[in-house]
């Protein structure tokens, strides 16, 4: 019977440096062989989600920013942006709290690189990545289109309790490792994400698998019928799965895969 399995990108299919194991190649072509759905299902909007690198894996389509973005073979399923007059409420906001922080849409990224001088190497990678992609959010304040935003942590203290307060009442804050926050408008996540496409191509709550390593796949795994954290993963996500595999360099997701039997 035909299964959909769904794949975290960072710290799941490949590690900091995007370096992929070729036996997680392997495993994706064997299930692919038989008949398997496969799809990335992403903290990542879909503008930061490289085809060239990923999609000749096997991939039948993309979930990305946490539920907010759906396709399959190349269609898109479902997108839910936030609000224009929403989101240039919060960039006043987050621009009168001194943040650094990253708006992102399915087309481009929004940021101002300075804020983020010596804070975050994050933007720069993003800048090495996405070039034309990336766009300032000063002067595009008119036309910004975003479905969820990261954060820094703040440095004053009154700060991150006001951003707190005022955006965790329409959204939900995931704090990730490192210096930042994942921020999503309350209702989507991973799981809903999942749920919409499965509900879309009819497959059954019980043939679905999540392989996932960090915070934002916490939904992800505990909605999946069968979830598989990596070995090298956060603690969180290796107590929220069914099944703790191998790190992600000692062929994870290949034992991942031959554990459940889908190679």
């Amino acid at each position: 019977m035909k299964k959909a399995v769904f794949f975290d990108i960072d710290g799941t299919i490949w590690d900091n440096k995007q370096w992929i194991p070729d036996s997680t190649k392997e495993a994706f072509r064997l299930m692919k062989e038989q008949g398997h759905y496969l799809f990335i299902c992403s903290g990542r909007t879909r503008v930061f989600i490289p085809d060239e690198a990923l999609m000749p894996l096997g991939f039948d389509g993309i979930l990305a920013g946490c539920g907010t973005y759906g396709e399959f073979h190349g269609n898109v399923e479902f997108y839910h942006q936030i609000p224009l007059e929403e989101i240039q409420r919060v960039n006043e906001f987050l621009c009168g709290l001194n943040a650094a922080y990253i708006l992102e849409g399915r087309h481009f990224l929004y940021l101002d690189i300075q804020r983020f001088a010596g804070e975050s190497p994050f933007s720069v990678e993003m800048e090495g990545e996405l070039r034309k992609k990336m766009l300032p959010v000063i002067g595009n304040e008119a036309s910004l289109e975003v479905s969820k935003f990261c954060v820094n942590y703040l440095e004053k203290e009154e700060h991150q309790k006001a951003l707190e307060k005022e955006i965790g009442k329409n959204y939900t804050i995931i704090y990730r490792e490192g210096n930042f926050m994942e921020i999503v408008p309350k209702g989507f996540n991973k799981a809903t994400g999942i749920r919409e496409i499965c509900k879309t191509l009819k497959i059954d709550h019980e043939n679905t698998y999540s392989f996932g390593d960090s915070t934002n796949d916490l939904d992800m795994l505990k909605y999946t019928a069968h979830s598989i954290a990596m070995g090298d993963g956060m603690q969180q996500a290796k107590d929220t799965a069914e099944y703790v595999t191998a790190p992600l360099k000692e062929d994870g997701i290949y034992q991942g895969c031959k554990h459940y039997g889908l190679i």
